[in-house]
């Protein structure tokens, strides 16, 4: 899209005439989805991406930076000249510093500018930065990107687009809109009278689910990779992705996180390097070497499995090959009812879907590093030739896959029915060849699932390589913000790592900070607490290791300090959330929060 609208430029022609008449400047609107977190890596190589192979001019603009026009061409002139902009370091917020001049941020400046460099970039050697290959076009584009287009203001939007528009015969510009909702965005951000001066053609990235589906498949279902996940962990992991923030990244992140762990907890993780006697050392080979074979034949018959599993209706083990690996991992998947209905279902699948997925699971089984299939993929070409040997295409009690589009109660009534009939018709009447043959290649099917998908837990050693300490996992990622902040109060020598502020029987240091002093009274309160009863309890914990002083004045002065660091405690509990003003009585504070943690 960039390069087509850069040519259309370059080459002045009809096209970009008619733009140029309408003033329409060209955008792309990129639906990336709800997984924020992901979209700042996401620009960062897309910005690489067409540094390398468009144009050298790209600029990465957040809300944040930009709340008014001027903060906007700031950060772009900025971007684009290749210096460091402070805002509150400029007297002069229009200008910014390139070299010795100072240059006024508005479009005529950045046109100026271009023409400008463009023009050198033809006459002379490019600098370093610029362009050294001539990957790039002679006039390459001013390329703008709107990380979080939802978080800007509609005012900064409107203006800098009809600002540009009237330049844009000028200058090459091009928008990319970062979206995490919807297209429908740009028309309640901007009127109609601002969204026609944009040429915007949609594009959509990949769903955060298909990520995560590529990252579980490269990473977890390969025998290249040692590390494994158990099912309760791997549960864990795709349930924070699935109902917390949709993140690729914190996904591989708490994947590098059980990595830690397990080499960190786990004793047998390195169970080689500490062996000595030869007689163990080699038996230990002998069945490392065993789980590896065993995961080299798993991986490949689970990928034939969801060639099958993933193609019927409804999806009894899922869709996605990450759902089947977990009911693989749980137990035998073999003795589950989602199994045995897969079953049912691929008995009635047609001679063209089934010749399909024989294909498919033979080019799986020869792309495979396990030596043990090769008699299994000579028996699945044998099927393959039965099939084509066969007359007619598909018996009366055949599911065609087309049904898929049907509404899903209309598609649960039809395989009701159709798996009615086939029972009838199997006490019936004789099974066809063709129905013969189809039972024949299910059944050698679940032969092999039953060989090679036994859960990884029966497996001698599999400790070594699995990962399974799911409640350790869950406790550093799912945060629990009372209970350490209940800690952090109630013993304060628990992250202060000081044992002095330690005290037995419930007792209140006078050693410990202000706060956790307060916090403790506070908890011997009822609903409203007596500030003036709080103080003195206060006052008494902490001048408890202190004697008695017999001048006035000084004692006036330590009561001033006492109450000024009661206040200020008081204060930042009411901050925490712990307490608020009482409008029952101004000389008590509510208490909100009750219980144990």
């Amino acid at each position: 899209f960039l390069s087509r609208s850069h040519s259309d430029f370059q080459e002045k022609t009809t096209k970009w005439t008619c733009r140029m008449k309408f003033r329409e400047i060209p955008t792309a609107a990129l639906i990336l989805g709800v997984n924020v977190t992901d979209h700042d890596l996401t620009f960062r190589g897309l910005s690489d991406v067409l540094q390398d192979s468009i144009t050298p001019y790209v600029a990465l603009l957040e809300a944040k930076d930009c709340p008014g026009i001027k903060n906007l061409m700031q950060k772009l002139m900025g971007q684009l000249m290749n210096c460091d902009i402070e805002v509150d370091s400029l007297e002069d917020e229009d200008c910014v510093q390139v070299s010795q001049n100072r240059i006024r941020c508005s479009m005529p400046s950045l046109v100026s500018w271009y023409e400008n460099v463009t023009k050198k970039t033809d006459s002379e050697t490019p600098s370093k930065k610029r362009n050294s290959s001539s990957r790039h076009w002679q006039s390459p584009p001013v390329v703008v990107i709107f990380k979080d287009m939802e978080s800007f203001t509609t005012k900064v939007l409107q203006d800098f687009i009809v600002i540009s528009s009237q330049h844009i015969h000028e200058l090459p510009l091009v928008l990319i809109f970062g979206i995490a909702t919807s297209p429908m965005i740009i028309h309640r951000l901007l009127p109609h009278s601002v969204s026609s001066l944009l040429c915007i053609e949609l594009f959509q990235s990949l769903s955060c689910k298909e990520h995560l589906s590529t990252i579980v498949d490269k990473l977890l279902l390969t025998s290249q990779f040692p590390f494994k996940l158990g099912e309760k962990v791997l549960q864990v992991l795709i349930n924070i992705f699935l109902y917390h923030d949709f993140s690729v990244q914190n996904f591989i992140k708490g994947f590098q996180l059980c990595i830690v762990e397990h080499f960190y907890s786990q004793p047998l993780s390195v169970l080689c390097c500490h062996l000595v006697d030869l007689k163990k050392r080699e038996e230990t080979e002998k069945l490392l070497e065993d789980l590896h074979v065993y995961h080299e034949n798993y991986v490949s018959i689970l990928r034939c499995l969801h060639v099958f599993t993933s193609s019927l209706p409804k999806y009894p083990l899922g869709k996605q090959i990450r759902e089947l690996h977990c009911a693989c991992l749980e137990n035998q998947v073999w003795e589950t009812e989602e199994y045995e209905s897969s079953l049912q279902l691929a008995r009635m699948l047609n001679k063209t879907d089934l010749v399909s997925m024989l294909q498919q699971c033979v080019e799986i089984l020869m792309s495979s590093s396990g030596k043990e299939f090769d008699k299994t993929v000579e028996k699945l070409k044998e099927f393959l030739t039965q099939f084509q040997n066969l007359e007619g295409g598909c018996a009366p009690s055949c599911i065609p896959l087309q049904n898929n589009c049907l509404p899903c109660s209309l598609m649960h009534h039809f395989f009701l029915k159709t798996l009615l009939e086939l029972k009838e018709s199997r006490r019936s009447k004789k099974l066809t060849k063709f129905e013969m043959l189809r039972f024949e290649v299910v059944d050698y099917i679940d032969t092999l699932v039953r060989k090679y998908l036994v859960p990884a837990d029966t497996r001698t050693l599999h400790e070594i390589v699995y990962f399974n300490a799911a409640t350790v996992l869950r406790g550093h990622l799912n945060a629990a913000p009372r209970t350490a902040l209940h800690t952090a109060l109630n013993n304060p020598h628990w992250y202060l790592k000081n044992q002095a502020l330690k005290c037995d029987g419930g007792g209140i240091s006078n050693k410990a900070p202000d706060i956790c002093i307060v916090y403790k009274l506070h908890l011997e309160c009822g609903r409203l607490i007596n500030l003036v009863d709080w103080l003195e309890a206060f006052s008494t914990v902490v001048m408890a290791s202190e004697e008695p002083n017999a001048d006035a004045a000084s004692s006036d002065q330590v009561d001033d300090i006492i109450h000024a660091r009661f206040i200020r405690a008081v204060s930042e509990l009411e901050l925490l959330g712990f307490i608020k003003p009482s409008k029952q009585k101004t000389d008590h504070v509510a208490r909100l929060t009750w219980g144990g943690c």
